[in-house]
């Protein structure tokens, strides 16, 4: 069962399913969640989490996976994907299709103060840590730095907050 604070401002044009496998969305305090986010539980039984005073833009996919989980005060901009999980392709011997998923490596965590600007696709196993910031179009996964900017394909830190 979902759980979205009523201090929260999601819009009517959201989009965040109820899992089929028990899965939640934990929605706290003065989260405001746009137009046209989708939240989807897919490729495992991971929870999604929103911490207070966060901001997901319009056009954010978050996929649960094995769990993304965003702290307070973390602002998301447009068409950014999470995605927490990854299909398995390894077997010549049978389709990628029935081969489902990988296992986890840690789902997706950003914690508290960080900005993910637009156009990023954060892969399972990120962990941003507390205060980065993360250029627009960049791919991650993997543990950064607290206070780190991050940029580029493959993604670096180009600098300290």
């Amino acid at each position: 069962m979902n759980r979205i604070s009523p201090r929260a401002s999601v819009s009517a044009l959201a989009d965040i399913e109820t899992s089929v496998r028990g899965s939640t969305v934990v929605v706290a305090d003065d989260v405001t969640i746009d137009s046209f986010v989708k939240i989807k539980f897919a490729g495992g039984d991971g929870d999604v989490t929103i911490g207070e005073r966060s901001y997901l833009t319009s056009g954010v996919v978050i996929y649960s996976g094995h769990g993304v989980t965003l702290g307070k005060g973390v602002l998301v901009a447009a068409n950014t994907t999470f995605a927490a999980t990854n299909h398995e392709y390894r077997s010549r011997e049978m389709p990628i299709w029935q081969q489902r998923f990988m296992p986890s490596k840690g789902g997706i965590v950003v914690e508290d103060d960080c900005w993910i600007s637009a156009n990023c696709v954060l892969l399972d196993g990120t962990l941003l840590r507390r205060g980065c910031v993360v250029a627009a179009g960049t791919v991650l996964r993997g543990e950064w730095p607290p206070y780190s900017v991050i940029a580029g394909n493959p993604p670096r830190v180009i600098r300290k907050r």
